[in-house]
């Protein structure tokens, strides 16, 4: 028969652990939550486990901060060089409860548990090269979003000039009239000949113009005076104008006697 090889085993592998056993949830739930975080440095995934929306990663959490600190304290080692060496569910006992149905029948309802370990350990030469260049460049976001980084550089570059061009074009806006200014008050402010003898034309226009129309506006109201006074003249031989216009006329008619 052949040999078969035989790998490092769970509890043999190097590096500083913490287990949490009997957690109350499935281990599949569990090792959803832990590929995230295998492999990456201590802080980077602590930050992965904060913003993941899953119920076992405040367990998983608590479990990897309990795992730096036993490094810290038990093998004095440096927190901020240790990186996710190895971690892993296991499942644990299957509590039964039951649940009735219809027809007198129950159901089974498992609660499942698992067993969840981490174990961190010296991040590799590589790895804390890396790490280090990362902190020293300013970027310790993963790779996979230095994208988005330069996208919001360059949007703030675009915004950054467009509001210069914008300053820049009011600035021209406000000195523009000054100018004009400048332009209507060369030598000095004072008046040329030129613009007196238009000024003084201007004005006896002005005078013209205004006689013409005061004597146009007087006429029409002479003529209706004058209209008036001949209808009143000319219907004065009726009604009561002719009863007392006639008195006038027997004197009219006596005067050749008085006179003979």
């Amino acid at each position: 028969m052949a040999a078969t090889s035989v790998g490092t085993r769970t509890n043999e592998r190097p590096g500083t652990r913490a287990q949490m056993r009997f957690a109350r949830f499935s281990a599949s739930k569990a090792r959803a939550v832990l590929d995230l975080v295998r492999g990456l440095p201590v802080n980077e995934a602590a930050e992965v486990l904060q913003f993941t929306e899953r119920g076992p990663s405040v367990v998983i959490s608590k479990v990897l901060a309990s795992a730096v600190a036993n490094a810290e304290h038990n093998d004095e080692l440096d927190g901020d060089s240790l990186y996710v060496a190895a971690c892993y569910a296991d499942e644990g006992p299957t509590l039964k409860r039951w649940r009735p149905r219809a027809r007198g029948r129950a159901t089974r309802i498992r609660k499942r548990t698992c067993h969840i370990t981490i174990i961190v350990a010296p991040m590799p030469d590589e790895m804390a090269a890396r790490v280090e260049a990362r902190q020293a460049a300013g970027t310790a976001a993963p790779a996979g979003r230095r994208r988005g980084r330069r996208a919001q550089e360059s949007r703030r570059a675009r915004v950054a000039r467009s509001r210069g061009e914008a300053a820049a074009v009011e600035e021209e806006a406000a000195e523009a009239p000054e100018a004009e200014t400048d332009e209507a008050t060369e030598a000095g402010g004072e008046p040329t000949d030129e613009l007196v003898e238009e000024a003084e034309e201007a004005g006896d226009t002005a005078e013209e113009v205004a006689s013409g129309e005061a004597d146009e506006a007087e006429s029409p109201e002479e003529d209706e005076t004058t209209d008036e006074r001949g209808f009143e003249s000319a219907g004065g031989g009726g009604g009561a104008g002719g009863a007392a216009a006639s008195p006038e006329a027997d004197d009219d008619e006596d005067s050749p006697e008085e006179s003979k």
